[in-house]
């Protein structure tokens, strides 16, 4: 079905943002019972553009529909797009259903990223909640890449059981890090399940880090971020500190059909990244 509503491959991209680049699937993984990878490589060659940690792609299956998902592999790559999500609705269930040689529409990268750069020489708390390690992921990276111009670097992750882990063998691979402190916990464990359980908040007060000199980016539901910021505070990082991703209706990606406009900002151009301090009075709101 998804194959006859392809378009016609053609090597010659227009300039009109809203118009996808065709891209191939050369990798389908699933990474636990509900959320999957895709590695993707351009339809006629070329590099894939050049994107940010935190920055996010609009995604279309041909014939099903288009949604916005953050990109989560290296931005050091330029031969290799990866998008993690979840099989959740009609057009994400869609793509979990495409097979290697396939094809997806991509545009993008679009909207504000993490504040890797500006981070330099602070202690970095990475927070991370079930899926949300997804957009973190590019951050790590670029941290890892240039390792030598941060102080300590602090990943705190918590998924809702051991099966639902995302990255499982990187996570391992970054505690192998003499410089790199990895903590994971799950909210219910099983019998095999070595590690924390409980709520990734629990973390955060023995995470070794500095507040004073610290920066902080936390993607999640919107609840566990909203308890992850107190919790920061409470630790001393002042909220201007704190960086926040949202995901709220994002349509079209570059601010013009208003679906996503989150009080005076729009998610997808003036985010999904947001300073905590510019948007805490709204996370509580939830007709926003």
């Amino acid at each position: 079905m998804l194959l006859s509503a392809e378009p016609a491959v053609t090597t010659t991209f227009s300039s009109d943002p809203m118009i996808p680049r065709p891209y191939e699937i050369q990798r389908a993984k699933w990474d636990s019972s509900d959320t999957f990878s895709l590695e993707l490589t351009p339809v006629g060659g070329g590099d894939i553009p050049a994107f940010e940690p935190g920055q996010f792609n609009m995604v279309y299956v041909y014939g099903v529909g288009e949604i916005p998902i953050s990109i989560s592999g290296d931005p050091a790559r330029r031969d290799m797009l990866i998008h993690t999500t979840r099989a959740v609705g009609t057009v994400t269930r869609a793509m979990s259903e495409l097979k290697v040689g396939m094809m997806l529409g991509v545009r993008g990268p679009y909207g504000a990223p993490w504040p890797v750069d500006e981070a330099r020489g602070k202690d970095i708390v990475i927070v991370a909640g079930g899926i949300g390690l997804a957009p973190l992921r590019p951050a790590m990276y670029r941290i890892l890449a240039y390792r030598e111009h941060y102080g300590r670097v602090v990943l705190l992750y918590g998924a809702r059981t051991p099966a639902d882990v995302l990255y499982r063998k990187q996570l391992e691979q970054w505690r192998a890090h003499f410089d790199l402190d990895v903590f994971v916990t799950v909210d219910r464990a099983t019998n095999n399940w070595r590690g924390s359980i409980g709520l990734v908040t629990q973390l955060i007060v023995r995470a070794p880090f500095d507040p004073l000199n610290t920066m902080a980016m936390v993607c999640g539901p919107e609840v566990m971020m909203r308890f992850t910021t107190l919790e920061m505070e409470k630790r001393g990082v002042n909220s201007d500190n704190i960086y926040v991703s949202l995901e709220r209706n994002m349509k079209c990606g570059i601010g013009l059909c208003g679906h996503c406009q989150f009080g005076r900002e729009f998610v997808c151009k003036d985010g999904p990244v947001f300073r905590y301090s510019q948007v805490r009075h709204f996370l509580t709101k939830w007709e926003v």
